[in-house]
C-alpha cells in the first residue's frame, strides 16, 4: 500500500515536472527558433560557400598474357632464363605504384608547380596535403595471406574535377613507366651476366686455341730438326702406318718426324701464316650463334602493358565535400539542442534572479 501511494506521488511528480519543462520551452520558443536559425544559417553558409572536392578514382588488375609476351621474347630458348610471369610483372607495378619514390617524383614535377609554395615551410605542408588527397588502397573483396591483392583502386582529390581526373591518369602513367623502366633494368642486368659470361668463355677458347697452335708449333720444330737429321725428307708411309694402324698400335701417336722434313715445314709454314683459330674451335660457332641471338633480345620491346585498367579515371561530375544536405541536416538538429539548451540556462537564470529580487524585496 505505501509502495502504491509513493510511485503515485513519483509520478505526479514526474508529469508535472515534464509539464512545467514543456511550459517553460514554451514560453522560451522564440530565444531557441532565433538559436537554431542563427545555427541552421551558418551551416547553410558554410555548405554553399565552401570549395566543393571532386574525387576521380581509376580500378587497375593485374595484365594479361598477352600483353607481357614482348618481354618473354627469346627467354625460353636461353639457358638460365625463366619467361616472365602476369604475377612477376604485376608485383613490381603494385610495388611501384606504392612506392615512396613515385609519390615524390609527381609531387615535384607536377603537384609543386602548380601550387603556391612561395611561403617558407610550405612544402612540407603542401606533401601532408598531397597525401591527403591521394589515395591507393586494395579493394579486394576476398583477400587470403598466401596471395597478394589484385584489385587496387587510385583516387584522386582535387578542387577542379578536370584537374582531378588528369593528374590521376598522370600519376597511373608515372607508375607504369616506372615499372617498365624496373623491369628494363633488371632484363638488362641479367642479360648484361649472361652475355660477359660467353664473351669470357670465347674469349678463353680464342687464347687456348692460340696456345695450342703454338705448342703444335713446337713440336713441328723438334720434329724438323730430327727429321732432317734422319734424312727423312718424305714422309715414312710403312712406318707411320705401322704407329697409326688400329691393328699394332691402337691410340698410340705416331712420331711427327716420320712425316718427313718437307711436310714438317709446310705445316709450319701454314700455322705461322694463320690469322685466325676460329675456324678450328669446334664449340666456337655454337657459343657465338647464342651470344648474337642474346643481343638481339630486345630487353625493351613496345606494346607491352604492365596492367590492366580495369576502369579510367574520368572527370567527377558531383563533389564528394562539402555534403550539403548532412551538414544542413546536422546544423538544424545542433541549433535546435543549442536552442533548448540556451532556453533552460536563460529560465533558470530568471527563476534564481526573481526570488533573488523577492527576498531582496522581503527583507
Amino acid at each position: 500500500m505505501q509502495a502504491r501511494e509513493v510511485g503515485d506521488r513519483w509520478g505526479r511528480d514526474d508529469e508535472i515536472d515534464l509539464r512545467e519543462l514543456l511550459r517553460t520551452l514554451w514560453a522560451q520558443r522564440v530565444p531557441i527558433v532565433l538559436v537554431a536559425a542563427v545555427v541552421f544559417l551558418c551551416s547553410a553558409t558554410y555548405a554553399f560557400l565552401a570549395k566543393p572536392v571532386y574525387q576521380a578514382a581509376a580500378t587497375v588488375l593485374p595484365p594479361q598474357a598477352s600483353d607481357i609476351a614482348g618481354y618473354n621474347i627469346g627467354r625460353a630458348q636461353v639457358d638460365g632464363f625463366q619467361p616472365y610471369t602476369v604475377d612477376d610483372v604485376y608485383k613490381v607495378f603494385v610495388r611501384v605504384l606504392n612506392s615512396e619514390a613515385l609519390r615524390s617524383s609527381f609531387f615535384n614535377t607536377v603537384y609543386l608547380p602548380a601550387r603556391n609554395h612561395s611561403a617558407e615551410g610550405s612544402n612540407q605542408k603542401l606533401w601532408a596535403a598531397f597525401n591527403d588527397e591521394l589515395d591507393i588502397k586494395s579493394i579486394d573483396k576476398e583477400r587470403s595471406r598466401e596471395r597478394e591483392p589484385e584489385h587496387w583502386q587510385i583516387a584522386f582529390e582535387h578542387e577542379d574535377p578536370v584537374k582531378s581526373a588528369e593528374w590521376l591518369n598522370h600519376f597511373v602513367a608515372m607508375a607504369s613507366e616506372m615499372a617498365k623502366a624496373t623491369l628494363h633494368k633488371d632484363a638488362a642486368g641479367e642479360l648484361f651476366i649472361h652475355v660477359q659470361a660467353l664473351e669470357h668463355r670465347l674469349d678463353a677458347l680464342r687464347e687456348t686455341a692460340a696456345q695450342r697452335r703454338e705448342d703444335r708449333m713446337a713440336l713441328l720444330e723438334e720434329a724438323l730438326k730430327v727429321a732432317e737429321v734422319a734424312g727423312l725428307e718424305q714422309i715414312q708411309a710403312t712406318m707411320w702406318q705401322a704407329f697409326t694402324g688400329t691393328e699394332s698400335s691402337a691410340g698410340t701417336d705416331a712420331p711427327l718426324y716420320l712425316l718427313g722434313a718437307e711436310a714438317i715445314r709446310a705445316e709450319l709454314e701454314v700455322l705461322r701464316k694463320r690469322q685466325s683459330d676460329d675456324p678450328f674451335i669446334p664449340e666456337l660457332r655454337p657459343l657465338q650463334e647464342q651470344l648474337a641471338f642474346l643481343k638481339g633480345i630486345d630487353i625493351e620491346p613496345e606494346n607491352v602493358s604492365v596492367f590492366t585498367l580495369d576502369s579510367p579515371a574520368l572527370v567527377p561530375e558531383t563533389p564528394i565535400r562539402p555534403k550539403k544536405r548532412l551538414i544542413m541536416g546536422l546544423g538544424l538538429v545542433l541549433g535546435g539542442m543549442l536552442g533548448v539548451f540556451f532556453a533552460l540556462v536563460r529560465s533558470l537564470y530568471s527563476q534564481r534572479f526573481a526570488k533573488g529580487l523577492s527576498s531582496a524585496q522581503a527583507g
